[in-house]
Formats: C-alpha cells, structure tokens, sequence
C-alpha cells in the first residue's frame, strides 16, 4: 500500500524498500542509531563518572580528570588523530632510512673499496699494520725480504701506508750507535767520538731536510777530511758540475724543490752500524742503511704522494793524527761506498733525485736487469751499480 505525504503523491511500500536498500548499499558504514542496550550503558557510565568526579572534588577540593570507565572509542569512536600520527611516524622513520640507504649506496657507487678491502680483508690488514709496534734495530744482516703487506697507495695522511718501512724508526731513531769500546790502538772515549761523528754524517747526508731539498751539505762537507783529493774535493766538485761519473748523489739524497716536496717531516729508517780495528791507529765503521722518502709534487694543492727508497753501505775511517799524516783531528776519511735508488728516473745526472709518480708517463729509459725489492735488505749491493736502470717491485 502507498504512502502520502500531506503535499505529495504517495510512496508506494516496494518504492520505499527499494530506496532503503540503495541507501544501504551505498554507505555500509553509515551511523546508526544505538540501541536501547547501548544507551542505557552509556547512561550509567556517564552517571559512575560523575560521582567520581564529586567524590575526588569532595576528599582533595579538586577535581582531577577521572580516567574513563570505558575504553577508548566506546562513546568517543576510534582515536584516528593517535592512528594518524603513528601512521606519519613510521613513515619518517622510513624516509630516514631510505635517505641513510642512498647515502650508502653513494659512498660505495663511489669508493667500492670502502666495501670490497673490508670483505676482503684488507680493512683489518692495513689496521693491522697500522697498530703494528716499531721493529727492534737491526742487529745482523736480515735473511730474508720484508714480508709482503697490503698494497696500498700512500696519502698525504698516510704516506707510508702499504710500505715495510711503515714500522721503521723515524729518521735519526734508527740511526743506533754501537757500546764503543777501545780498538786500533785508540781508546774508548776517542772510538766513541769517531762512532758519533758517523751518525751526525749519516744524519747530514739523508736525514737534514735543507739538504733534501737540494741545498749545499755543509755538515756533510765539514765532516770529511779536507786534506785527501778524495773525499771533500770530490764531492765539491761533484755539487758544482755533476755528471754521471762525478754526482753528490753517491753521497747525499737530494730531491729538486721546484719539482718535489717532502709529504712528511718523517724519514723512515733502517739499518746498522758496526765497527772494528783497522791498522795501527785506526778503526774502520761500517753502514749499512736504507732510507723511504715520502713525496708529493711541488704545485700547490698537489695530493700525489710517492714513494722513494735509497740504501747506501760504505765505510768510514778514523784515523790518529798522531799515527796518520794528512790527517784532521774530528774529520773521517770515506773508504768503499755502494748505493742504490729506487723509484728515480734513469739517466738523469743534474745531482737530484727524480721520483716517478702513478700517474706520470712512462721514463724515457726502459727497465733493464731482473726486478728487485728495494726493501730487501738481505740482498748484496756490491756490483749493483752497472749503469743499468733496474725496475722495482714496490715502492
């Protein structure tokens, strides 16, 4: 039967179900009307917190907020505002890992070693080498090479990184004078002041920096017997008009300042000195000593950094003025000397050591001869110097 309003046609019964149910289907959340049940429990609810809050008001003369007899969304409905900030909050910490994830992926697009040394193993090699103690000084002549570390290029930071000389004495600290005693003839106090002077010409021809760069040696100079034709003369003329014969660089490291600078105030040292009688009024020391030079090109900003090695064994006299003509008092006498250089350039003879560089060409004299470790301080040195431009293994 139809239904009529008090201006309108009437509604039949089907028409009126059938709009209900459109309306249901449309809005299957729509609020409804709570049922009697729910409204008498939210009555006595609403009543028990009300004489909560007088009987609080009554006992403190405050009334504090009373926690609900109901749990959240009872009355009030869910608490979307709290799911909304969840929700937001989960999403920054997502977008703060995915920024950290990124900036990884980056640092590693970037330096893959970073990643690669790590599984590797090379990260706790070189930390390894880095922590490992300095080596006793050398007290005989080593048997074998230096074992083989990480090879690593240096930096500014780290210019000896990937080197053996990494755990060398710096400088003048592996310069290790012998207990002197009296020989030749000569007593204790002299032999002891003979053994000093070797060590502070030691010092003068590699480790003094105005020297290294390429300035006149004149501690060097002042050391050596100025009375033979050898010795001072020698290495004068040598510092004024070098050649391939006559060049300072038999005696003392020097390194041009317009092309290279030091990368470091630190020498690495290595090496040993000993001593016995020579003839009446003599004692002849022994050297033997090798020395790493951290390098980086002279232009400003310059980062390269390179590596040069120089081992020198010669002989040094003292002589008794008293015994020897032609001898100074405080002054040595140079005896057999034998040296090599590793990583400069071949067949350049301006009284400089030119270091090569990763990233430099090719030198224009090629390598000749079997490739050597200038490291390995087993080796023999005498006969080395031959002329030829060998090729090293490391620098």
């Amino acid at each position: 039967m139809g239904r009529q309003g008090d201006d309108g046609p009437g509604i039949s019964d089907a028409e009126w179900d059938r709009f209900r149910e459109e309306i249901e289907r449309q809005d299957g959340n729509a609020p409804k009307e709570p049922s009697a049940r729910a409204r008498m429990v939210t009555e006595r609810l609403r009543r028990e917190d009300e004489e909560r809050r007088r009987a609080e008001r009554g006992r403190f003369g405050r009334a504090r907020t009373p926690q609900p007899a109901q749990p959240p969304g009872w009355r009030t409905g869910p608490d979307w505002q709290g799911a909304q900030a969840r929700g937001s909050g989960k999403r920054r910490l997502k977008s703060a890992a995915a920024i950290v994830l990124i900036a990884g992926l980056a640092l590693v697009a970037l330096r893959p070693e970073l990643v690669i040394d790590r599984i590797t193993g090379k990260t706790q090699a070189r930390e390894d080498a880095r922590n490992a103690p300095v080596l006793p000084v050398e007290s005989v002549r080593p048997t074998a090479a230096p074992e083989a570390g990480p090879t690593d290029r240096p930096t500014l930071k780290e210019p000896f990184r990937g080197s053996p000389a990494l755990q060398w004495a710096d400088g003048a600290a592996g310069i290790e004078v012998p207990a002197a005693t009296a020989a030749g003839g000569m007593p204790k106090e002299q032999v002891a002041q003979g053994l000093d002077q070797a060590k502070r010409f030691l010092v003068a021809a590699n480790l003094d920096p105005a020297v290294l760069r390429g300035e006149r040696p004149e501690a060097v100079l002042t050391l050596l017997e100025p009375q033979g034709e050898r010795d001072r003369r020698l290495l004068e003329k040598a510092l004024a008009r070098p050649t391939a014969e006559e060049d300072p660089l038999w005696l003392v490291s020097r390194f041009p300042a317009a092309e290279v600078r030091l990368a470091t105030d630190v020498v690495k040292t290595r090496g040993r000195m000993t001593f016995e009688a020579g003839r009446p009024g003599e004692v002849k020391v022994s050297l033997d000593y090798t020395f790493t030079y951290a390098l980086t090109k002279a232009a400003p900003g310059s980062e390269e950094v390179t590596r040069t090695i120089v081992r020198r064994r010669f002989e040094l006299y003292l002589r008794d003025p008293e015994r020897w003509q032609e001898t100074t008092k405080g002054t040595l006498q140079l005896g057999n000397s034998v040296h090599e250089y590793g990583n400069a350039r071949c067949a350049v003879h301006d009284g400089y050591l030119h270091p090569s560089f990763p990233t430099d060409g090719p030198d224009k004299v090629a390598p000749s001869g079997a490739p050597v470790d200038p490291y390995d301080r087993s080796r023999n040195l005498e006969g080395s110097e031959t002329g030829e431009c060998g090729e090293i293994t490391r620098f």
